[in-house]
């Protein structure tokens, strides 16, 4: 076998402010590492860009990427622009996953960089994820009008079987909590009416409360937190899988193939969610109202159902169902963004969870002040 060559480095520094780094012999863990003061000693002011330049590079392992790492280190810290030429391409795939992890590329500020750098950063970030949801939409509007045309992979079988995710196998965790807000709702009023001696308007709190608000919004929150984080999960896991890769491959939209059936499904469930919550938050403010407050179960009921009336119910179906739809959007689109990492799959079920309580929260203000103007 031929004796390996020590690995070594020239500078030749240009007119241009260039300062080229010429690497030469075999990068490995069985040679020493030539030291960087004569690297350091060589940068000035009049130079702004290091070009690390590998064609005369022999073999190389680990020992070479540590070197570029420091390399790369030097130039964040005398703030010059790195380039690597003829670098071999699995060196620079690793360099490139290092600095990702680290946050140190060259050039980059990280997050305790210059004010006017990070208020850029997090704009053009913002604007990447707006046009990513735009984008996103005018896809799923496609396809649903080639869902009209009979051209969509839409499979009626997923979309049954999300149905029941969304519905059926959600009912436990929604009766628990909308019977706690119904019993909530009677105490916080209790208080205050058995004051005055209008015990019997606590049916009346309840009622309202729940028809109104909270039996949309708490389903809401739920159904993010259950349906909107597995969406999440289940395309984020496919996307590291490269299952959906694999879709676009066969011809397969998957769009149509993954994220409307779970769109569809939970926009249909939601508003039946929303009444089922409805009707258990006030048989829970009934509980109370007959245990607590020597209200009769009949009475309570009468008086409750006189004071909601058909608009009421149509508000707070209108809310679920447009909940269902931001659910089902946010956790489908972080799933679609996801990486192709574990970490991105918890990053981007987090996401999902958090953007679904956001859309929740703004439409529900929105919708609320277009029922109260109309």
């Amino acid at each position: 076998m031929p004796s390996s060559v020590a690995p070594a480095y020239t500078l030749e520094q240009t007119g241009s402010g260039s300062l080229h780094i010429h690497l030469q012999g075999d990068w490995t863990l069985n040679s020493p590492v030539p030291a960087l003061d004569e690297l350091a000693q060589a940068l000035n002011s009049a130079i702004a860009t290091l070009v690390v330049n590998g064609a005369e590079l022999g073999k190389w392992d680990t020992r070479l990427l540590l070197f570029l790492q420091q390399v790369t280190a030097l130039a964040h810290e005398h703030s010059l622009t790195l380039e690597e030429k003829a670098l071999p391409a699995g060196a620079l795939r690793l360099l490139r996953l290092s600095r990702q992890a680290d946050g140190k590329g060259p050039g980059s500020h990280g997050e305790q960089g210059p004010f006017l750098h990070r208020v850029g950063t997090r704009a053009l970030a913002l604007y990447k994820s707006a046009a990513g949801m735009a984008t996103f939409t005018g896809e799923i509007v496609l396809e649903i009008l080639r869902l009209f045309t009979g051209k969509s992979p839409f499979r009626m079988r997923d979309f049954l079987y999300f149905i029941q995710a969304c519905g059926v196998e959600s009912l436990p965790i929604v009766t628990l909590i909308a019977v706690l807000v119904g019993v909530i709702l009677s105490f916080v009023g209790a208080v205050q009416l058995q004051m005055f001696g209008a015990e019997i308007y606590i049916a009346n709190l309840v009622g309202l409360g729940m028809v109104l608000e909270m039996g949309a919004l708490m389903s809401g929150i739920i159904i993010a937190g259950r349906i909107g984080a597995a969406y999440a999960a289940q395309l984020g896991t496919m996307q590291t899988n490269e299952e959906i890769d694999a879709l676009r491959t066969m011809g397969i939209s998957p769009t149509g193939f993954l994220v409307l059936p779970r769109l569809f499904a939970l926009a249909l469930m939601m508003p039946l969610l929303c009444v089922y919550a409805d009707v258990m938050g006030i048989l829970g403010g009934a509980f109370i109202g007959y245990t607590v407050l020597d209200l009769s179960l009949s009475e309570f009921l009468n008086q409750a159902i006189k004071s909601v009336n058909l608009y009421h119910c149509f508000q707070g179906v209108a809310k679920s169902a447009v909940f269902g739809v931001l659910i089902g959007f946010a956790g489908c689109l972080r799933g679609m963004e996801c990486g192709r990492s574990a970490m991105a799959v918890g990053e981007a079920t987090t996401s999902a969870v958090v953007t679904s309580i956001v859309f929740i929260v703004i439409s529900d203000s929105i919708l609320t002040i277009i029922f109260n103007v109309l």
